[in-house]
């Protein structure tokens, strides 16, 4: 089942409002699409735009009549990048607003936080961001991109560029770092590979300083940094200060998702090797129209980041299940997302895996130029193999836990 995108020129108009509100009046009929985002506190650079798209998705979706003859109606809280408040916010999504779906979490702990609240609940959830995987629960479909989709298309690409084998990993003290780091090894040994130390920091540690030196001893071929949020993004600046970035290439499975490149000059940023499902210089139909819109919207597109781009698909793949289901149904509607409903996106076909409940995504091997994103190379639609390997819904749908994956 694909969705054949259509012009989206007739949605600007509604767009303009700061609000972002569908036309018309806020009937009892409308559908409720629960938000869920860090749209302040220390995650807001990615949450902000991601909330932007979301309601980008909804606006499009109303201009062109909604679902099942209804307007589509956000709820949103901001969780402020605390995970007591995606808690609190989770039960006040299924309990007094009584939601339909809901669309949040940014990190894996905000996902776990509320991933057990919805499931109870019966209330359909769709978690749009690149994480570690393993999830296997029913309830959830997960569109962003998991180690074995970015990963392992990164590491050989590095390696190469490099001219070395030995490999530095700097990475987030979280389960995303942790378990990223351990990808991170096995793609390094598969391909001749030496992983010569693992450091893990903190979210707020922003001191690079020892690390740097520690890592000029060891003389590595190759750094790669999984690591995460604002602070973090000073280890890139304090790595070209001291003269290190055109000694050893740098490559990082997170730089870039919130933008941070754009942050960095291109004397800190160019030449940092990345994988992603999306980049501006994309070519085609869709993501013409879908930057088109946002900029008629905002103002321009250079908010758009990886995972805005992920929201918009996942409020469009669920659409396209309501469509598929024609119902609200939350059993239904899976059904529906389960027999491979895929939908056209700003970064390629996004194919919902029946198997996992994740996506099959177009990646692209890219390096940062001048604060963008040069595409290098397109790997079409790879598998979520990492979670298939330990999640199969068909034959254990009450599955309901995130794997360790056996790497």
């Amino acid at each position: 089942m694909t969705l054949n995108r259509r012009s989206l020129l007739a949605a600007a108009t509604a767009l303009a409002g700061s609000s972002l509100l569908p036309r018309g009046a806020m009937a009892a009929e409308t559908i409720k699409l629960g938000s869920l985002l860090d749209t302040s506190g220390i995650f807001d650079a990615y949450g902000k735009p991601m909330d932007m798209a979301l309601r980008l998705a909804v606006n499009e979706i109303n201009e062109f009549g909604g679902l099942l003859g209804r307007q589509v109606d956000v709820v949103a809280y901001d969780t402020q990048s605390d995970i007591a408040l995606y808690t609190q916010y989770a039960q006040q999504l299924v309990r007094k607003d009584q939601v339909d779906v809901v669309h949040g979490g940014i990190l894996s702990a905000s996902r776990e936080a509320i991933r057990q609240t919805l499931r109870k609940s019966k209330t359909l959830y769709f978690y749009n961001v690149l994480y570690e995987g393993g999830v296997c629960d029913r309830n959830i479909f997960i569109n962003g991109v998991t180690p074995a989709q970015q990963v392992e298309a990164l590491v050989p690409y590095a390696l190469e560029k490099a001219g070395g084998k030995k490999v530095y990993v700097l990475a987030a003290d979280y389960n995303y770092g942790h378990i990223t780091a351990k990808w991170i090894q096995k793609y390094v040994a598969e391909n001749g590979g030496e992983t010569v130390a693992v450091d893990f920091f903190p979210l707020d540690v922003s001191d690079f300083g020892s690390t740097i030196a520690k890592i000029q001893t060891a003389a590595p071929d190759l750094v790669i940094a999984p690591l995460v949020g604002g602070a973090h993004l000073s280890f890139f600046r304090q790595w070209a200060a001291a003269g290190m970035k055109d000694r050893i290439p740098l490559a990082s499975t997170t730089l870039g998702v919130g933008n941070e490149h754009k942050v960095l000059t291109p004397e800190e940023g160019d030449g940092i090797m990345v994988a992603y499902n999306y980049s501006e210089e994309l070519r085609g139909r869709a993501n013409t129209h879908f930057q088109t819109n946002w900029e008629r919207a905002y103002g321009d597109t250079s908010s758009i980041h990886e995972l805005a781009v992920s929201t918009y698909q996942g409020v469009m793949t669920w659409a396209e299940g309501i469509r598929a289901a024609g119902s609200l149904d939350r059993d239904q509607v899976v059904e529906a997302l389960e027999n491979g409903v895929t939908i056209d996106g700003p970064a390629g076909k996004v194919t919902v895996d029946s198997k996992s409940h994740h996506a099959y995504l177009d990646v692209y091997i890219m390096e940062l130029e001048n604060q963008r994103m040069k595409v290098i190379k397109g790997l079409p639609q790879r598998a979520p193999i990492d979670t298939q390997a330990v999640c199969d819904l068909k034959a254990n749908p009450d599955d309901n836990q995130q794997y360790e994956i056996k790497i």
